[in-house]
Formats: structure tokens, C-alpha cells, sequence
């Protein structure tokens, strides 16, 4: 079953002024610059569902951010965990998505604790697959997240803002064939598999090179709104592995990604 997004009280937040309204001991996000606010409509640096607070990043998530990277539990998608400076440049690789396009790869904490857990969000699609120059949803978390079904209610919180607030026509996410707990995700999504292909940039024989791109397109997502919410259980039994994604290297391409939580 498709969780509505009202489910999880979704408020991506915008005002005229360019803040989001604040929640008990959450700082507002500064103002849009003029730059922004000339070259789009709307910003979305604050979303609040049920259990969890999508934001931008902060300096103090560097650490939490770094320690998950190298977790090679977490990280099992890719070829190896990251250093700390590649992951502090993957974070100012978002935050400059954000400054761009107004969305992107939210810092995601508990709600209940302001415990920073990992990221779930919007990004660019790369070059060379299905979907290439469009965006997907993504998301990864810390083990100590994992089977509780955040990664399902942070992702249709971002879903929600791509085609409801940010106006897309669609979105992608993909992942390795063998990844299948991503795979439930996506379907929990309201997306439907798209094709089957080979990864460019993992090497012929590759148990990880077969790879699956799923789409939700506007309309569809349109009718799952309507669809029945899923319950928590069903959802934490399948979701909470780890969210594998690898966001844009320096030249904009990714950092040979193999799996999506």
C-alpha cells in the first residue's frame, strides 16, 4: 500500500518573506537571497512529516555525516566508504544543489530527539542512464535508523515536494538489481519499474552493473494520494537497509553509484 503524503503532515514550508515557520527548538532557514528568489518560484529548505525534521545541513552534521560514510555497512553499495573530506565535499556539493534549484538531499534528524540519522531528497539524475538530466529520489541513513521506516516517510515527504511544490513532470530512482530492500521502497513510492540496464561506470561482470530505474510520473503520483495509507509495521519490515547514494563528484557526475537504500 502507498502511504498518503497527508499521512506524515508534509509541510514543505515557504513564506513571502522566504522562511519556513519554526518548530520547538528549530531555527527558521535564512532568507532567500534576491538571486533565488529572481530565478525561481518557490525554495523548500524545511520539511516536517510525522516523526522526522528534512532541513539543511548545518556544520555539526559533518561528524555524524563522516562517521556514516565509513561504515562499510552502510556504504556496502559502493566500491568503499568514504573519507572524511570526500564527505564533507559531498555536503557542500548539496548545499550548492539547494542554492541552485531550491531543493535537494535534506539533512534528516528525528523529530523527537534532533538526532541527525542521514539524508533523503531530490538530486540530479546522472549521465548515461535512464532518466539522464532528470531527478531521482534518494536517501541514506545510519544503521541505528534502519527498520523503523524513516527512509519510506522522509522519501514520499520529498516526493511530495518534487511533483506537488517544485512542479516536476516526474521522478526517477534507481539502484542495483540485487538491492531489493530498495526496490520496496521505491514501490512503497508509487513508482513502477521503468527498465533494466547496465550501470556505464561499474565494470562488465560486476555483480552491482545490472541496474533497475524506476519512474513516478505526475499523474500517477496524483491518484496514490488517494490510495490508502500504509501502515508503520508494513513499512518497518521492509525498509531500513542502508540508503546507498551517491551524490555528485567534482565534474557533476556520481561517484560510481551502486545501490540506493
Amino acid at each position: 500500500m502507498v502511504p498518503r503524503p497527508n499521512r506524515y503532515l508534509n509541510r514543505w514550508e515557504r513564506s513571502k518573506a522566504g522562511r519556513a515557520p519554526a518548530v520547538p527548538g528549530e531555527r527558521g532557514p535564512a532568507p532567500m537571497s534576491a538571486g533565488y528568489a529572481a530565478g525561481m518560484a518557490r525554495r523548500f529548505d524545511f520539511i516536517r512529516t510525522a516523526r522526522l525534521v528534512m532541513r539543511r545541513w548545518r556544520d555539526a552534521d559533518r561528524e555524524p555525516y563522516a562517521a556514516m560514510n565509513a561504515d562499510p555497512e552502510v556504504m556496502r553499495y559502493f566500491p568503499a566508504p568514504l573519507d572524511r573530506a570526500a564527505s564533507d565535499a559531498s555536503v557542500d556539493r548539496i548545499e550548492e544543489f539547494f542554492d541552485a534549484q531550491g531543493f535537494g538531499l535534506w539533512a534528516v534528524e528525528v523529530a523527537s530527539t534532533g538526532e541527525f540519522i542521514g539524508f533523503t531528497g531530490l538530486n540530479p539524475m546522472p549521465g548515461g542512464v535512464p532518466g539522464a538530466g532528470g531527478i531521482e529520489v534518494g536517501w541514506r541513513l545510519a544503521r541505528r535508523a534502519w527498520h523503523h521506516g524513516y527512509a519510506t516517510e522522509a522519501a514520499v515527504a520529498a516526493v511530495d515536494v518534487g511533483l506537488g511544490g517544485a512542479g516536476l513532470d516526474q521522478i526517477w530512482s534507481m539502484t542495483a538489481v540485487l538491492n531489493q530492500p530498495s526496490q520496496s521502497v521505491m514501490r512503497r513510492l508509487g513508482m513502477t519499474l521503468d527498465t533494466h540496464f547496465d550501470h556505464p561506470r561499474i565494470p562488465a561482470g560486476h555483480p552491482l552493473r545490472p541496474h533497475v530505474a524506476y519512474r513516478l510520473r505526475r499523474p500517477e503520483w496524483t491518484r496514490t494520494k488517494s490510495a490508502p495509507a500504509a501502515q508503520h509495521g508494513e513499512q518497518d519490515q521492509h525498509d531500513g537497509d542502508p540508503g546507498e547514494y551517491a551524490v555528485t563528484d567534482h565534474d557533476g557526475e556520481r561517484e560510481m553509484p551502486l545501490g540506493r537504500g
